[in-house]
């Protein structure tokens, strides 16, 4: 599709609003029979994100300590609390828990199994995921070009990484939903700006979610500041961004109140996370639980998104070949525009690649952007791929190598995608199957502790404990701040009390004793076990012990030190024409029961 001519300025009479220039059919530009329609597209992310709320492992375990556990609490009366939801600290908010435990609750009124809130609520996770995905799609398709829309659409299904973020439960998952809205707020550009509405999405998925996601408008505002200086509308600017602020604020009183409620003092949460993450000096802060070099997030980009990796950092200079070469703008859309759009992806690599401590989640507000810089380099390759220039290597060469070369390369991106995803659920999985066990009718009323020692990261939550057995930390090598228990009694009212400080919690990751129990009071416990792997009097081998437990459920789990990486990357089948070396090896995870006194 080919340049709109004139921008801004043509598009608009003097003090009103710009409007999309209507489309002439141009270079760049599919035929129709090349679009896919909204519903078709809504059923391929929303059957992909339901597979992800069904097998994808839950890949940190601040997922589970700072979201899940405080959910459970909350409609079950007990669970693991961090020190984050101390009252002393609250940089965490209620209102974040809130929304996600009301479905839960109402999903209990209809089974009263707690495994299937978990996933319930999964899965609709999933689908407003799915939803986001589609708005995006639709406004890409409408304002940009076709193509663009079909490549977005491949990149956002077939990538490893967006697997596991459309489910997680995390804030930084719920600023990537804002973040597509906020997209589509500002890349549709028919009836006028939508810059109050863009300003909104990105204001809600900081508030609500993740404040450090607002860095992500600052780009598209400059998309604001252009139309005015084309237009000399700076009024009616002003009013856009002025309105999406009151937007953005309405909901802060609500979370202010919410969180008043559970901590019993007044607080703006999303501040005190600034200033514990910014302000809080040397001592204290995100670089005490761990730092990590300036390439980590290149590194696991690469391995998250393969290909459209590559092609995402590759977009800026593919968009601008065009005006170097004197040609006219190959996407749907001026260049400046263009620019605007792909600039925001690198600005978040950016600012996150300078910060010490970094964490795979803290990229997933920018994985849509990603995507989108993705399907914009796609469309500049196979733009250049359909030429028939005689003057240029390409144009000389016959069209069906040209298709071959294309094809050939998005199918081998597209499997490098499915073949990590498959690799990451089939090695990971165990943690959130060996307690099926307990989910039997022996075990409903079943007292007791399920103890956790050196797997304790991996606990996939108690909505996967009966409602009687209670998950506890045993002594094992990890010499950090455990979790500790929410308190389990209410007040005159019957609310849980929540505003008071829990013992032994600080903010500078120290050990607290208290927060292990002695192996002589587990009735379970949960353990791996590695061929050739060193037991110590801190983890000792419990799989082996076998005069005191008994296994009640065992999985494969991969042992990682022992494959192979290019095994560990991608999945490859067990088969014997695969050479040893090649072939996954992999430890027992294990829920183990303690053996009876009388045996």
């Amino acid at each position: 599709m080919g340049d709109r001519k004139g921008g801004a300025a043509s598009s608009s009479r003097k003090n009103t609003n710009p409007q999309r220039p209507r489309k002439r059919k141009q270079a760049g530009e599919s035929p129709p029979d090349f679009q896919i329609s909204s519903t078709s597209a809504f059923s391929i992310f929303a059957a992909v994100n339901l597979l992800a709320a069904t097998y994808a492992p839950i890949q940190d375990c601040d997922e589970v300590f700072n979201y899940w556990e405080p959910t459970h609490y909350l409609n079950h009366g007990f669970g693991f609390e961090t020190w984050e939801y101390s009252s002393e600290y609250a940089i965490r908010s209620w209102l974040y828990i809130v929304i996600h435990a009301l479905p839960g609750k109402l999903g209990s009124l209809f089974l009263s199994k707690r495994r299937f809130e978990f996933y319930l609520i999964r899965g609709i996770l999933g689908c407003i995921c799915a939803g986001c995905e589609t708005r995006l799609f639709s406004t890409i398709s409408r304002s940009i070009s076709p193509r663009v829309a079909l490549n977005f659409l491949i990149t956002m299904a077939t990538a490893s990484g967006m697997f596991h973020a459309s489910v997680a439960y995390l804030p930084s998952s719920f600023a990537m939903y804002t973040t597509m809205m906020g997209m589509v707020a500002f890349i549709d550009t028919e009836g006028g700006l939508k810059t109050n509405k863009g300003i909104m999405w990105f204001g809600i998925g900081a508030t609500v979610g993740w404040p450090f996601a607002a860095a992500l408008v600052m780009p598209f505002l400059l998309q604001e500041l252009v139309f005015a200086k084309l237009t000399g509308n700076v009024s009616e600017m002003a009013h856009r961004i002025i309105d999406g602020g009151v937007r953005t604020m309405i909901i802060v009183p609500f979370q202010i109140g919410v969180d008043m409620f559970f901590y019993h003092k007044i607080l703006f949460v999303p501040w005190s996370i600034v200033s514990y993450n910014v302000f809080s000096g040397s001592s204290r802060g995100p670089d005490i639980f761990g730092t990590e070099p300036w390439h980590f997030y290149i590194r696991n980009l690469l391995l998250n998104f393969n290909a459209w990796f590559l092609l995402a950092m590759c977009a800026g200079p593919m968009l601008l070949l065009p005006s170097l070469t004197k040609q006219q703008p190959i996407v749907g859309t001026p260049l400046w525009r263009s620019m605007i759009y792909v600039t925001p992806f690198y600005m978040w690599l950016a600012i996150f690649s300078a910060q010490a401590h970094k964490e795979e989640r803290f990229m997933y507000p920018a994985y849509p952007l990603l995507c989108f810089n993705a399907a914009i380099a796609m469309h500049v390759v196979l733009f250049y791929l359909r030429r028939s220039d005689r003057n240029v290597i390409l144009g000389k060469s016959p069209a069906k190598v040209k298709l071959l070369f294309a094809t050939s390369g998005v199918l081998l991106a597209v499997m490098a995608g499915v073949l990590r995803t498959v690799a990451t659920a089939s090695a990971y999985g165990a943690p959130l199957e060996i307690y099926k066990p307990l989910q039997t009718p022996e075990f409903a009323d079943t007292e007791g502790a399920v103890c956790l020692g050196k797997e304790w990261y991996r606990f996939p939550s108690s909505y996967f404990l009966p409602k009687k057995m209670r998950a506890r930390f045993v002594k094992s090598a990890f010499d950090g701040l455990l979790p500790g228990q929410f308190s389990e009694t209410t007040n005159s009212f019957g609310i849980y009390t929540t505003w008071l400080v829990p013992p032994g919690m600080n903010d500078q990751n120290i050990e607290d004793p208290g927060k292990h129990v002695d192996i002589a009071h587990c009735s379970f416990i949960v353990d791996s076990y590695f061929a050739d792997s060193e037991p110590s009097s801190l983890e000792p081998n419990y799989v082996l012990d076998t005069k005191t437990w008994e296994e009640m459920q065992c999985q494969s789990f991969l042992d990682a030190s022992k494959t192979h990486p290019l095994s560990r990357i991608f999945w490859i089948p067990e088969l014997k024409i695969i050479p040893a070396r090649y072939r996954r090896k992999w430890g027992r995870y294990c829920l183990l029961r303690r053996k009876s006194s009388t045996n």
